[in-house]
């Protein structure tokens, strides 16, 4: 997902600029003990751990810490420990793309995780294929995270999340074909690539599988009234709203929405995925809601609950979608590392985008040639203030 406000990458990568030219070429040497002292592997990771989406970047790195310690505790990878070097982007872009410079000519890092959303991803894009440093992000859905503007991939940058395109699909595919809408109304947020962007995915598949969009409607980020809009929605009379955004504001439009009697499904992706959600909506309101998602704790699948186990034990609490993303990043670099044989960072980007049939909490995993995910999406239904699993669905 990308940030809401609008930055400047040009300005982020001019801060880099200096520290950039002394970096040597080619993948670190793991002969010279850069990969991290005593035989550790050190991996950064580069989260919003504070400011508009801490949300998504605290529950990732639980979900890090997570794997972490299971690697370690089993003897580490290839004998050596993970060491994690973590820094809080603060949920900004250029203090994102400072945190990669650090991590990458600092701490020599073998390979970053993060960050959370789409937006502070890109602006580590350039440092990354500079330095040669792999960058994962756990949730950052835009395609944009490992395909330029230019068409071109971005070579060292994975993701462990499917993109928008294909939230945007199966949003559309759900209402047409599970719930049987015939019309209905879009509600993104105006300010948002990442609201924008699944808003133009889901129009164009449910489009194409016969359905009419009565209403188009737009806000912006940090508004707070929605009733005005929401009146117009309601006059098109649609059967089925879609609100692609994040949960600070998607909470109030839910919200109000229902207040004025607007009693229609509504069904938003990953971005609703919060529990200030729930306070911000109330439980009542959420019934009858759906969202995309890339996990659910009632999947019946045997990795799921086993996953779902563990992390009750360590935090006391059920994971959600974004502690599951931040623990299967870990994992899907792990599996990197031991198919290179090797902590160079070279050697890890190549195993990474020969990732073949993996195997992980949110789905068995492949990337194709743009370095996307091939794997499956969960959708999930509101009830009673409960996430409840409703299905999977395939690429």
């Amino acid at each position: 997902m990308k940030f809401k406000r609008a930055w400047s990458l040009l300005a982020a990568m001019t801060i880099g600029v200096g520290l950039l030219a002394g970096c040597s070429e080619g993948g670190k040497d793991e002969s010279s003990g850069s990969k991290g002292g005593d035989g550790d592997i050190k991996i950064g990771v580069n989260l919003e751990l504070s400011g508009a989406v801490a949300s998504y970047g605290t529950s990732e790195a639980d979900g890090i810490q997570l794997a972490v310690d299971e690697i370690n505790d089993d003897g580490g990878i290839d004998g050596k420990k993970i060491k994690i070097i973590k820094i809080d982007n603060k949920s900004d872009a250029a203090e994102a793309t400072n945190a990669a410079i650090k991590l990458t000519t600092q701490e020599n890092v073998a390979a970053i995780i993060g960050a959370a959303t789409s937006g502070a991803t890109v602006a580590q894009a350039q440092i990354a294929n500079d330095n040669k440093t792999p960058i994962i992000s756990p949730s950052g859905t835009s395609p944009t995270v490992t395909v330029n503007d230019k068409g071109e991939v971005n070579e060292y940058v994975f993701r462990t999340s499917f993109i928008d395109p294909f939230q945007g699909t199966v949003a559309a595919n759900f209402a047409a074909n599970d719930l049987g809408v015939k019309n209905v109304a879009i509600f993104s947020d105006n300010a948002s690539d990442y609201s924008k962007g699944l808003a133009s995915s889901f129009k164009k598949d449910f489009e194409k599988a016969g359905g009419k969009v009565v209403a188009e409607e737009s806000y912006i980020a940090k508004d707070s009234d929605f009733r005005s809009t929401l009146t117009r929605i309601k006059s098109a009379k649609p059967e089925f709203i879609f609100i692609p955004g994040y949960y600070e504001e998607v909470g109030l439009i839910v919200k109000q929405a229902r207040e004025m009697g607007i009693d229609v499904p509504l069904m938003g992706a990953d971005g609703w995925d919060s529990p200030i959600l729930l306070d911000l909506a109330g439980a009542d309101a959420l019934n009858n809601t759906y969202t995309t998602n890339h996990y659910s704790a009632d999947d019946p699948d045997g990795a799921v609950k086993a996953f779902n186990d563990k992390f009750k034990d360590k935090y006391g609490k059920s994971p959600d979608a974004f502690n599951a993303l931040g623990y299967d990043t870990v994992y899907l670099l792990k599996d990197a590392i031991e198919r290179a044989g090797s902590t160079d960072s070279t050697k890890i980007k190549d195993a990474l985008a020969e990732t073949d049939g993996l195997n992980l909490v949110t789905g068995t995993y492949s990337v194709d040639e743009n370095h996307h995910p091939i794997k499956s999406a969960t959708i999930l239904e509101y009830k009673d203030g409960e996430q409840v699993f409703n299905t999977k669905v395939n690429p």
